[in-house]
């Protein structure tokens, strides 16, 4: 008998894995984080005996050696990927036994194209394989992007990436569960990821890189490629090194008067509560992340690297969250804190600042007019399937450094949903800027009478 258990890193869209038999048990791409696997190895009783990367990750830190550290498990690493810390160098082929009693071993494959290092693992019970662990390589009807680790090796890897899902596929049965890392709502992703469990025998049907040739295939992921998170530059070279271990202790507690000198030193402040309450009332200059949302995405994107962060919470609860999302993309330590209502962050006798929220049908009362600024925060590639006439484009993580581009006059804010929206707001409201955010889905932009072009 074996068994399986999904770790889920939801703000980040991937998952870590656990799996193993009666006593031993092995943990796929950990998050940095491990108390969270510890406890779960906890749970079914059994021992930790390895830690396996599939690849050198560039969207978060990873907590695999931390992990082998502390429960003295054999780390396994890709023979390619190049570390500066001691590790167990996997080739292809090269298969481990993972808990003798249950029959398991770990058998790995080869799967370049999300890097050239990258390599696949089957589960194999008794021989059979019954699960494959595909980290960014095969993924729920797409594959992992190609384009993360260096420009000039982009197409190459995308073809490579064509070549390791044909590999899979032909190699492993029908019924083999597929495992991926990436792929529900990770940027690592290069298409769109539908669902939460595949087979190989569903992804032959479903899956672009299996029923496309190389050709079409490689012309259309290079050409569905979305921007990059900015703070994926420095998540690849933290993961070669080695992380160090985490800090989840509470941050030192600021007062208001702190929270003041820590604005007026340029220091970020983020209140992480939802945007409704922030929009209502907020320390002027503080931007909202909201901490329901994708915070560390979101805030590790935008905020340039290393600066201070002071987070704001409305509770002990919400601020340790925020903390340990954050320390997943390498933002260690928060500055200083604070708790509470807003009312207490700010200094007696300053006012809170707020600004307005409003739907599509609010703007189409008052756009186009005078004075009135339409700003679309989303990416390129979702303003390519439609856009409001007459709208600004900046995308949310490049709006910081171009707040000199929007126009004068009232800016009303969209995104897809809201949330961005919200980030975009608090920015510009942070910058003087009179601002409306519109909390509402862009599907209702039509619908109100506001005319969307596509081109």
């Amino acid at each position: 008998m074996f068994f399986v258990d999904t770790i889920e890193v939801a703000g980040l869209g991937n998952r870590s894995y656990l799996a193993g038999g009666g006593r031993e048990a092995l943990v796929v791409d950990p998050p940095r984080d491990v108390d969270q696997v510890i406890a779960a190895a906890a749970r079914r009783g059994v021992r930790i005996s390895h830690v396996v990367e599939t690849h050198v990750h560039n969207d978060y830190v990873t907590g695999g050696p931390e992990l082998a550290r502390i429960t003295g498990a054999s780390y396994l690493v890709p023979a390619g990927a190049r570390v500066s810390f001691e590790r167990t160098p996997v080739h292809d082929g090269d298969t481990t036994v993972v808990d003798a009693g249950a029959g398991l071993a770990l058998r790995a494959l080869a799967t370049p194209g999300h890097t050239p290092h990258h390599t696949s693992y089957v589960l194999e019970a008794d021989g059979a394989a019954v699960a494959v662990f595909t980290g960014g390589s095969l993924l729920i009807g797409t594959v992992g992007r190609p384009d993360l680790v260096e420009p000039r090796l982009t197409e190459d890897l995308a073809r490579a990436q064509h070549a390791s899902a044909r590999r899979l596929a032909d190699e492993l049965p029908d019924e083999t569960t597929v495992l991926p890392t990436h792929g529900f709502g990770s940027f690592c992703s290069a298409g769109r990821a539908e669902g939460t469990a595949t087979t190989i025998g569903k992804e032959k049907s479903a899956n672009e890189a299996l029923t496309r040739n190389v050709d079409t295939f490689v012309a259309d992921l290079l050409a569905g490629l979305d921007e990059v998170p900015a703070y994926y530059a420095h998540m690849g070279p933290a993961n070669a090194a080695g992380p160090a271990p985490v800090d989840l202790t509470p941050p030192t507690v600021a007062d208001a008067d702190e929270i003041a000198a820590r604005l007026a030193a340029g220091e970020w402040v983020v209140d992480l509560r939802n945007r409704v309450a922030f929009a209502e009332g907020h320390v002027a200059g503080s931007f909202n992340f909201e901490a329901a949302g994708q915070l560390a995405t979101y805030l590790a994107w935008l905020i340039p690297w290393g600066k201070p962060v002071t987070l704001l919470a409305e509770s002990t609860g919400q601020l340790a969250a925020a903390q340990r999302e954050l320390v997943r993309v390498g933002v260690d330590r928060p500055a200083a804190a604070a708790t509470g209502e807003p009312s207490a962050w700010v200094r007696e006798g300053e006012p809170l600042a707020a600004f307005r929220r409003a739907t599509f049908a609010d703007l189409a009362a008052r756009h186009p007019g005078d004075g009135c600024v339409v700003l679309d925060v989303r990416r390129s590639s979702e303003r390519a399937g439609g856009f409001i006439e007459g709208s600004v484009h900046i995308p949310v993580h490049a709006l910081h450094g171009r707040l000199g581009e929007i126009p004068a006059g009232e800016v009303w804010v969209h995104c897809a949903g809201g949330m961005r929206a919200a980030i975009a707001a608090s920015l510009l409201d942070a910058a003087g800027r009179e601002v409306v955010a519109v909390d509402d889905a862009f599907a209702a932009a039509a619908k109100a009478g506001l005319t969307v072009r596509t081109a």
